[in-house]
């Protein structure tokens, strides 16, 4: 079992202080975003044994398990975070594993470098995602129904906002979103600028349901993203909460502190709410014009104390184990490998003591048990 010592990454969103206050470290003053645990190239966790990607390529058959190896390949297949949103992240959405081959197919065909600012396909892989709140938790999430989003922007009194409650009210609902998310992206930036600032100054007027993208226009003044974000559920997270995001569902996250866990890859297709390349023909390829409840799981309790947040993915599994003051020692040794992370509390993995925010790894197969007070999730695979 290997203690882990990770990198917190300082994008802009960041919350200068939701990450420090979880480790108990003085804030540096700049953002902390995200907290990486794993073997993902360009932050890997480090060991006493080196990186964790050095680990796991010395052996990957005695740290992944047979298993694992012979379904997922030589490599961890899931990225483990700790995320801090300060400020909304983009609004995005990710492929799924046949979108995701042909398109970094194509891309590489083209000759267009993996670091190239207008890339969209930086590996070959899917990105389905799990974000579990550890405080109250803002996002979007999926599409609204058209009828619902049509109501919203009438309410607002924007005349250029018209036309597109129009087309919601005209069409079928694929066909609607379709072409209002489309309006929106490749209207004129000048006039879409125009309406975004009297959507702004409407929706700060009435608060409410309005607030958030008051908000949004806030951080992104004159962005389509805030029009596009109205198409979609606002959902907020209780402690403990979880979304799970799958292919072709257009989200973003908004305020407040998760653990979240994904594929391991790093495709990503813009939408909004960003100075980055948004690539609107296939950005349309991807994103799934459905509208959909946001979803909000909630873990299963299973006999042993383990507390499951079900999904349909087999690159991860997050549980979560929340142990009481004079709790039983709880094994939880697997034949998959585990990434142990304390977010409560004080906790012992083996022979590590964890507080929050710290973390080990667990090979597969490796005697491992928890026990103390506090809560500790686990992340693994499906084999």
């Amino acid at each position: 079992m290997d203690r882990l010592d990770n990198t917190v990454r300082p994008y802009a969103w960041g919350s200068p202080t939701a990450i420090p206050q979880l480790l108990g470290v003085e804030p540096t003053g700049e953002p902390q975003a995200e907290m990486w645990l794993g073997a993902h190239p360009g932050a890997p966790s480090r060991t006493a044994r080196g990186t964790l990607v050095e680990v796991i390529e010395a052996d990957p058959e005695r740290e992944l398990g047979a298993a694992a190896v012979a379904k997922f390949g030589p490599h961890l297949p899931f990225l483990f975070k700790i995320l801090a949103a300060g400020a909304p992240l983009s609004l995005q959405v990710h492929p799924d594993l046949e979108q995701a081959k042909e398109g970094y197919a194509e891309e590489e065909r083209r000759g267009i470098p993996v670091d190239a600012p207008h890339r969209n396909y930086k590996d070959a892989n899917h990105k389905p995602e799990l974000v579990c709140a550890l405080t109250e938790f803002d996002g979007l999430c999926g599409f609204r129904d058209p009828l619902e989003t049509a109501a919203l922007l009438d309410g607002l009194g924007v005349a250029s906002l018209k036309p597109y409650a129009d087309l919601l009210h005209a069409h079928p609902e694929e066909a609607a979103l379709r072409e209002v998310l489309t309006a929106v992206l490749t209207a004129d930036p000048a006039d879409m600028a125009r309406t975004v600032t009297e959507t702004t100054a409407a929706c700060a007027r009435l608060g409410g349901d309005y607030a958030p993208y008051a908000d949004l226009a806030h951080h992104y003044p004159g962005d389509p993203g805030v029009i596009a974000a109205m198409l979609l559920n606002h959902v907020r997270l209780q402690p403990g909460e979880a979304l799970f995001l799958g292919a072709g569902i257009p989200h973003a996250y908004l305020t407040g502190l998760g653990v979240e866990i994904m594929a391991n890859s790093d495709n990503v297709l813009r939408c909004g709410l960003t100075p980055k390349h948004v690539d609107v023909p296939e950005l349309l390829r991807v994103v799934r014009f459905e509208a959909s409840d946001p979803g909000v799981l909630r873990p299963e309790a299973s006999p042993d104390g383990e507390e499951v947040y079900e999904t349909p993915i087999d690159e991860f599994r997050l549980s979560r184990y929340v142990l009481p003051a004079g709790g039983t020692t709880h094994d939880i040794t697997l034949d998959t490998p585990q990434i142990l992370l304390c977010t409560a509390g004080a906790v012992r993995a083996g022979e590590h003591g964890l507080t929050p925010g710290r973390s080990v790894f667990v090979p597969a197969g490796e005697k491992a048990e928890v026990s103390g007070e506090g809560t500790v999730f686990r992340a693994t695979v499906i084999v």
